[in-house]
């Protein structure tokens, strides 16, 4: 298993803005150096894969988990509700938990039930999270298989901090669909590497290459 990759939120560099481009001159905006809001500490697996038989079918389903560890050091209680997204080179789009059957949950509690017997689905972790180690989460965003000829990934986790910039929608026409303004939020972005081609893709390992806080 790889080592948790162990972030103390808000000592990593400027990150940069994604997710809205920039049009008009207006100036991206950027996540803080050091956060202006609470921050939680989040350590984490590298993506791994799992394929299982799901329920009604004969023929195995594979699946990406980000094993996750999240702990409230902040000095007061917070709300806890992650968001989890995984964006393909090729401009794919897999949400965490997207329609992820709960046997997927049960197959991985099971294969780390030695090193976290504490493991929780998505759903039991958030919340209110409480101050302290003893109180920390263990649990995993889930995606579905993704475009076998992507050969980078970004993984971007949102909910770990309170900071958030509301910007201007720089278009004219506003509606339900099309508000007046975004709410970006503080997000984590690791992006992976995927070495060789299509058809190694079931045996190739993700290659971490970098990570930045953004404004998503």
């Amino acid at each position: 298993m790889n080592k948790w990759g162990s972030l103390k939120l808000g000592l990593l560099a400027v990150g940069i803005a994604v997710g809205i481009a920039p049009v008009s001159g207006m100036a991206a905006p950027k996540a803080s150096t050091t956060g202006r809001s609470w921050q939680l500490d989040f350590r984490f697996h590298d993506p791994q894969r799992i394929s299982i038989v799901l329920p009604g079918d004969q023929a195995p389903t594979t699946f990406w988990y980000l094993l996750y560890e999240v702990t409230n050091n902040t000095g007061r209680d917070v709300e806890y509700y992650p968001s989890f997204e995984l964006v393909t080179n090729t401009l794919q789009t897999v949400t965490g938990g997207d329609n992820i059957s709960p046997s997927v949950y049960e197959a991985i509690a099971a294969q780390h039930r030695k090193e976290y017997p504490f493991f929780a689905t998505p759903f039991k972790v958030t919340g209110t999270l409480l101050q302290g180690e003893i109180n920390h989460r263990v649990s995993a965003a889930v995606f579905r298989d993704f475009d076998r000829s992507a050969h980078e990934f970004t993984v971007f986790t949102a909910g770990l901090s309170g900071e958030m910039k509301r910007i201007p929608n720089p278009t004219r026409a506003q509606n339900k669909d099309n508000p007046a303004y975004y709410v970006l939020r503080r997000s984590l972005a690791v992006t992976y590497g995927l070495p060789g081609d299509s058809t190694t893709r079931k045996s190739a390992k993700p290659v971490r290459k970098r990570r930045d806080w953004v404004m998503r």
